[in-house]
Order: C-alpha cells, then structure tokens, then sequence
C-alpha cells in the first residue's frame, strides 16, 4: 500500500544513522514495530496490581 507521508527529514536521518538500516523504508517499518511492541508492553505493564493473586502458586518452589 503506497502512502505519501510528511516525514521530519531531521529525524529520519537520525533514525537511519541510529537504527543502521540502509533504506527510508526500512528505518520507517523498524520505527513501527517497536512503536506497537512498547505500546503493547505499556499495556500489560499497566494491569500489573489489577488482577487476583493465585493463592496456591508457591513461588519457593520455583527456585529449587
């Protein structure tokens, strides 16, 4: 799907040199994925402490 998109050259220039890809394209696609894995961790990271304990897990047990 061909998108024509207003990118900061700046910042896409830096993202190139950082991320050591060799393409626009491919610095671009690198940028989205880790943008939806870290908004998918935010995600889980929030229900931490909002949902039940399991009683019967015995954690001591995991450590033999």
């Amino acid at each position: 799907m061909a998108t024509n998109l207003s990118i900061d050259t700046g910042l896409l220039e830096e993202a190139l040199s950082i991320g050591g890809l060799s393409t626009k394209k491919d610095t671009v696609n690198q940028a989205l994925k880790e943008y939806v894995q870290r908004r998918k961790q935010k995600q889980v990271i929030d229900l931490f402490g909002n949902l039940p304990a399991d009683e019967d897990y015995n954690y001591k047990k995991g450590r033999k």
